[in-house]
């Protein structure tokens, strides 16, 4: 290579040199290098990668910016020192900016942590991160930079004279180069130190790990093993590839840039058989590590080892684990003997054996050995995959009851389960998100984020419910009151919730509300609310200050707006003006440094939004998708539903990214004190036991738990749909019956507002053959794999201590079933059913199916299914009728009592009427709309004249028959 002087000067000096030539220039980069380390640390702590790659650009950019002036490439010699100090300034100045950006989150949040007792939580994080990111950075940079250096001494090196008199002619390395390859090995290492550090809850899940008391079926090894170790063991396999492929690469790099004799390739040959040696130890410990991961294999006929996996790619792995260790052996020995021919044989041996072994042995075991008798071989393993998917999934000890619909339901056998049909949910959440929107959100600023199905004792009676909290959104406020100090001193929070049955309907088919209105107004003393205010919520994502000089809205009244004082715990203290400072950072709002509204006693709520709260607590759970209000002693809670994950349980076959999963954790937060309490369910999963072991102060036991919140526990949806995914094809325990699929189930399917797709799991109160009570239960329907029969469905209970049990009801497969799809498709045939629709949907109305529920009532089974009219011009869906289908028969009736009365009894109104009936019908109508014309009331009058044209059109068309 051919380094070049500039014009004109008698030689440049070294690039060390030139930057620390004055005691001024040491200042300099003794400043440079502490706040870079300051930088590092908080952009480690902080996790802004982004940031980090970003400022890894601008060093390197630097570097190479003063290596080209000290070159002489552009700009003149004499305002080379000039050029420098400004450079270094600039640098100086980003990286404060930074420190002080990320800085000031990082101690804001500790703040947050420490207010809530969770100190210890974030002090473990931010301490492994560091010390990950510099443990794995320096050990990367350290190992490339020598590499890389190392690899320069098959050169000469050039002195100051030599560089002086160059003529283009001489060879070797100067001290720049030096610097440009340890700037890449430090860039190399903080970018291997960045992928470390973000492995930092493997790391402590493999110091904590606790055993879990079952062994794999092939290595006899503690699921533990797998569960806390195996995946980290396999990113410091990684890393080390990286590593050793990096320096040889580079090491590769300079000497085909470098090399111009022949003297100097003997060296060469030495130095990279000892990179070869190392990168080819590491690579024999990666097959050992993936003998293990056969357990996780697809190659078979189910997931996890299979025949050929055992019989042909296990031998093959521990055969080139000493194939590679043989080749490293010879690379090791050529590192003294430095013979070409030397390190290409340990290439070729190791890269033919990986061929013959890893590729074409296993394909012929498979295809001669294996495809002959598949099943017959291939049972033993699948078993394997049977039973370790189900208990990853925790599907055990699923209770499966044949149901036979043998039973003929009668008015009496209706009467001995009053309650289970009495709470059968005529609302569904979908249409009544629209009701309650436009009857209860009372002012344009509130809103319903969704709505939650729920059960109480209310006057005694166990009541399935349905309720949304009210929550304040400042961007619906008017543009002009969107002012700094209206948006986080004065809206502050949300207020109260509303509440209805599920299974009743009042005037003009509207849900009857156990809570309603502003403040919340019961007739149910349990469902009163002492705390209304809504400060953690599902939508609340601003930040808030309380305890300030500005009165909070509390709710609108009349004319006039209530105000109130936040009297709660939640928040950090303001103090003085350098944590006023460091919020107004945060934020980007300066009012918060200088509002004359706040004080020091003023604090400020963040991370208000139930997920946020959880997520930034506790990020290594997850979390279901719904959090759920409970309203208990006049007080309202969150409850939210953690989850334990892993994709390392052996022989189980994975449900997208995960292959285990535990409702381990249920968090309860006060959605005014802002408490956030994390207490395990599950004390017998092992991941659960080793984030307890990591957070001592984080996990409470469920003893500690309030027993009303207890009676709420439901069900996640979220495991549940994943077991019941999982559970339609592994309920198949026999392998033979397993490997032909001839059993496969699927979720049931239902149209809604034209869409066709699976039927969601529904929450129900009803109490199933053999109980002795009525339960609240979630439950989802299934139908065979391209079929639309009912042939099982699955349910959770959630009441007690059968909290968590799964069961499941087959019906008979030698009869037909009919499944909610088929019921819809009946429905849409029957003549009179079908010809109301289409006369709604023609005349201003949309008309809105609901879910279609299957009701196990005394070996029989109900279809009930609620329906919705619409106005095009409203957006208020009123429940008008209800459809029933029992047996052959299908009926649609204004109440479910009577469509109930009309489907036992077989006492259906006809289809259709004579001449006589439909003008006496038209005639009423007409009178009926000339009272409500009268009298205003125009609803009633719209609804009237739509009877009276229905009864018209079914003249016209008696009339074109005729």
């Amino acid at each position: 290579m051919h380094w070049r002087p500039s014009l004109g000067h008698s030689g440049p000096e070294p690039l060390a040199e030139e930057i620390a030539m004055t005691s001024k220039g040491k200042g300099w980069m003794i400043a440079l290098s502490s706040i870079a380390a300051l930088v590092l640390v908080t952009l480690i702590a902080s996790g802004a990668w982004a940031v980090l790659i970003g400022l890894i650009v601008l060093a390197g950019l630097s570097v190479l910016a003063v290596y080209l002036r000290h070159r002489g490439v552009w700009g003149g010699p004499e305002r080379r020192v000039g050029t420098v100090r400004w450079l270094a300034l600039v640098v100086l100045l980003v990286l404060l900016i930074l420190a002080m950006t990320l800085g000031v989150r990082l101690y804001t949040d500790a703040l947050w942590f420490e207010y809530l007792g969770y100190g210890q939580v974030f002090r473990t994080q931010v301490v492994t991160r560091v010390l990950l990111f510099f443990g794995a950075g320096l050990v990367g940079a350290l190992f490339l930079g020598l590499s890389w250096n190392l690899a320069l001494r098959a050169f000469p090196r050039r002195s100051q004279r030599d560089v002086a008199v160059d003529t283009g002619t001489s060879k070797g390395w100067s001290p720049a180069v030096q610097a440009i390859l340890w700037t890449l090995a430090s860039a190399g290492g903080v970018v291997l130190g960045s992928i470390a550090q973000s492995k930092w809850m493997r790391v402590l899940r493999f110091l904590y790990g606790t055993t879990v008391g079952t062994t794999d079926p092939l290595f006899g090894r503690d699921l533990g093993f797998y569960l806390f170790r195996l995946r980290l063991l396999l990113d410091v396999r990684t890393f080390l590839l990286w590593l050793t492929g990096a320096a040889l690469v580079g090491t590769v790099l300079i000497y085909l840039l470098g090399f111009r004799r022949k003297r100097w390739e003997r060296r060469a040959v030495g130095y990279l058989s000892l990179l070869g040696a190392l990168f080819l130890l590491v690579k024999a410990w990666d097959y050992r590590l993936k003998i293990y991961l056969l357990l996780y294999s697809r190659h078979g006929a189910a997931f996890g080892a299979s025949y050929t996996d055992v019989h042909a790619r296990w031998p093959a792995y521990a055969i080139l684990v000493w194939v590679v260790l043989g080749c490293a052996l010879l690379l090791a020995v050529n590192v003294r003997l430095r013979r070409s021919g030397f390190l290409v044989a340990g290439v070729a041996i190791w890269l033919l054996c990986l061929v013959v072994l890893g590729t074409i042995y296993p394909a012929l075991v498979q295809t001669f050995r294996v495809r002959p008798s598949e099943l017959a071989l291939e049972s033993p393993y699948i078993e394997n995959t049977i039973r370790y998917t189900l208990a990853a999934y925790a599907l055990e000890d699923v209770q499966e009851v044949e149901y036979p619909v043998t039973g003929t339901l009668t008015l009496d056998a209706v009467n001995r389960n009053h309650a289970t049909l009495e709470s059968i949910r005529l609302w569904d959440h979908r249409p009544l998100y629209d009701t309650y929107s436009q009857l209860q959100e009372i002012r344009l600023y509130y809103n319903f984020h969704d709505i939650d199905v729920e059960r109480y004792y209310i006057s005694g009676k166990y009541r399935e419910v349905e309720l949304a909290v009210r929550e304040l959104s400042v961007e619906e406020l008017p543009e002009a009151a969107q002012t700094w100090q209206n948006r986080h001193l004065v809206y502050t929070h949300g207020y109260g919730v509303v509440m209805s049955p599920v299974n009743e309907v009042c005037e003009e088919g509207q849900p009857c509300f156990f809570i309603r209105d502003i403040p919340p107004r019961t007739t149910y003393e349990e469902l009163r609310l002492a705390r209304p205010e809504i400060y953690i919520g599902e939508e609340t994502t601003d930040y808030v200050i309380v305890h300030t000089g500005a009165d909070e809205f509390d709710y609108p009244k009349g004319d006039e707006n209530v105000y109130t004082r936040y009297e709660g715990k939640d928040g950090v203290p303001l103090g003085g003006i350098l944590r006023r400072l460091a919020f107004a950072l945060r934020f980007g709002d300066l009012p918060i440094l200088f509002s004359n509204y706040l004080s020091p006693d003023s604090r400020i709520l963040f991370h208000r939004t139930v997920q946020d709260r959880v997520e930034t607590l506790a990020p290594f759970l997850a979390y279901g998708y719904d959090p759920y209000p409970v309203i208990l002693d006049g007080k309202l809670y969150w409850l939210q539903d953690a989850f334990t994950l892993s994709n390392m349980y052996p022989y189980s076959e994975p449900y997208g990214s995960l292959n285990y999963i535990r409702n381990s954790v249920k968090v309860v937060i006060d959605p005014y004190e802002g408490t956030t309490t994390f207490y395990v369910v599950d004390p017998n999963d092992p991941i659960v036991r080793t984030y307890q072991a990591i957070f001592p102060s984080l996990f409470r036991p469920v003893s500690e738990m309030l027993a009303g919140l207890r009676a709420h526990w439901r069900y996640p949806e979220d495991i549940f749909r994943i077991q019941s995914y999982v559970y339609a094809t592994y309920h198949m325990r026999d392998p033979k019956v397993f490997y032909n699929k001839e059993d496969a189930w699927q979720f049931a399917k239902e149209t809604y507002l034209g869409e066709l797709h699976d039927i969601d799991s529904y929450y129900v109160i009803m109490r199933l053959p053999g109980w002795e009570r009525e339960e609240f239960l979630l439950m989802v329907p299934f139908t065979p794999v391209n079929r639309d029969n009912l042939i099982a469905w699955m349910h959770a209970q959630c009441d007690g201590e059968n909290y968590g049990r799964l069961g499941v009801f087959k019906f008979p497969k030698q009869s037909l079933v009919y499944g909610p799809f088929q019921i819809e498709a009946r429905t849409n045939q029957h003549p009179y059913i079908s010809q109301q629709l289409t006369l709604w949907n023609q005349h201003g109305s949309q008309v809105i199916l609901g879910n279609l529920l299957v009701v196990p009532v005394e070996h029989s089974l109900l279809y009930v299914r609620p329906l919705y009219l619409q106005s095009e011009t409203g957006q208020i869906p009123e429940l008008r009728r209800v459809i029933v289908a029992y047996g052959n028969q299908i009926v649609m009736a204004e109440t479910l009592g009577n469509a109930l009365r009309q489907v036992l009894t077989g006492s259906v109104p006809p289809p259709q009427r004579g001449w006589e009936d439909l003008a006496r019908s038209a005639a009423e109508h007409y009178r009926a709309a000339q009272e409500c014309l009268r009298s205003g009331d125009w609803s009633c009058y719209g609804r009237e004249m739509e009877q009276l044209q229905a009864d018209l059109e079914e003249l016209a068309r008696l009339a074109e028959e005729q």
